[in-house]
């Protein structure tokens, strides 16, 4: 007998097994709710079977990311069925955090989510979405004690990540771990190659990915409905009239960084995350990435400024510079856009954050333009009048 665990020979048409394998995860649960999300879940197999070069076990892990990924879509509908009136109370105002990958939304989100007044998505729950249960339980949790298991073992097979992008099982994360759920989000190319995948996806609908998003919130949110929700997401930007229409009162705080900073910063990072699923053509797949990165995140901007536009009350533009050089003047800015109080004991927590600078706890970041074929010059044309409009080239002295 097969076990549904272990990849199939070829990953088109393995959907039957896929979900089996998912439900072998989750006690045998096997509703995945609504169908919207099997065409882009057959457009990704059949990536896999063309695009990546995968090393044997870069093979399974991918097959369990999928699994992994089918399996919380599958606890999430459980948990629905499981929690009377879970939906009862709508998302109200949510501030939710996006730009370019690496402006600095992870930094600010960190941030913000000191104020207990707010709630997030922890890393824990997007792997298992559920009512979120009191703090002091989720030692004691058996999918809070999986996460953490599972990211101690990331982070000790590639420690460099955790200089590029730490993550902790009880704090907040991106809303992308959800999204990804319906199976049309770039995340699918941040861990192996997956060109054929994403040139279907930037042409798909997410906008079944964001009504389930808004949905597994009302669940995660549902013993607290009334407190403010705190998002942070960079994939934001390219879905911005998704997001809106999923969230009609959102307030949307835009980070903006010189791209020829965050596009080999981004692009650092994943190929980072490569080395754990491909094996080979190393340069290739770099330079590949700069040129589709540059790409895709030059028309995310583009995409976004008519929405940015018509709901101009509703999304305040921070600039990574003015962020680091004064982050509570940054933070005043944000608790008055949003209508919220800034309390005397938040802002001295924040400014023992400050002070601690957890992101840089790991040592830096380190990363060049050339490695990913780029220079400067390039990345910056390819977003047009975007530096000049946010005054994003850095000054130094």
């Amino acid at each position: 007998m097969t076990d549904p665990l272990s990849p199939p020979a070829r990953f088109a048409g393995s959907e039957a097994q896929l979900h089996e394998a998912a439900a072998a995860l989750i006690d045998g649960w096997s509703d995945f709710g609504a169908g919207d999300y099997l065409r882009g879940l057959d457009v990704l197999l059949h990536s896999m079977d063309y695009d990546p070069r995968w090393s044997a076990e870069g093979r399974q892990r991918g097959w369990m990311t999928m699994a992994n990924v089918l399996a919380a879509r599958g606890h999430a509908i459980r948990s629905m069925a499981q929690t009377p009136g879970w939906d009862s109370h709508a998302i109200k105002a949510p501030i939710i955090i996006t730009g370019v990958p690496r402006t600095g939304t992870t930094a600010l989100h960190k941030l913000l989510a000191v104020d207990p007044q707010f709630q997030g998505l922890q890393t824990w729950i997007t792997g298992a979405p559920q009512p979120r249960p009191p703090r002091d339980s989720w030692e004691a949790n058996p999918r809070f004690q999986r996460s953490v298991a599972e990211l101690e073992a990331r982070h000790r097979e590639k420690p460099a990540a955790l200089a590029a992008h730490a993550m902790a099982a009880e704090e907040v994360d991106e809303c992308c771990l959800i999204l990804r759920q319906g199976f049309v989000s770039n995340l699918y190319t941040c861990g192996w190659s997956a060109q054929s995948y994403d040139l279907w996806r930037r042409e798909a609908s997410e906008a079944h990915c964001y009504a389930h998003f808004e949905r597994v919130l009302r669940l995660v949110g549902s013993n607290e409905p009334d407190k403010r929700w705190l998002l942070k997401n960079p994939g934001h930007v390219e879905n911005l009239d998704a997001l809106f229409a999923q969230f009609p009162d959102a307030k949307v705080i835009h980070t903006h960084r010189d791209p020829a900073k965050a596009i080999p910063s981004l692009c650092a990072l994943l190929i980072g995350n490569h080395s754990l699923f491909e094996e080979g053509r190393v340069e290739e797949r770099a330079w590949q990435m700069g040129l589709a990165e540059t790409e895709k995140w030059a028309r995310a901007i583009r995409r976004a400024e008519p929405v940015r536009q018509a709901h101009a009350g509703q999304v305040l533009d921070v600039v990574h510079t003015d962020f680091h050089g004064d982050p509570m003047g940054t933070v005043e800015r944000i608790y008055a856009f949003a209508g919220l109080e800034l309390s005397d004991q938040v802002r001295a927590d924040m400014a023992v954050r400050i002070e601690e600078k957890p992101e840089l706890a790991h040592g830096p970041h380190r990363y060049s333009l050339e490695d990913f074929g780029l220079s400067a010059g390039l990345v910056r044309e390819a977003f047009g009048d975007y530096v000049a409009r946010f005054d994003l080239m850095e000054k130094r002295a």
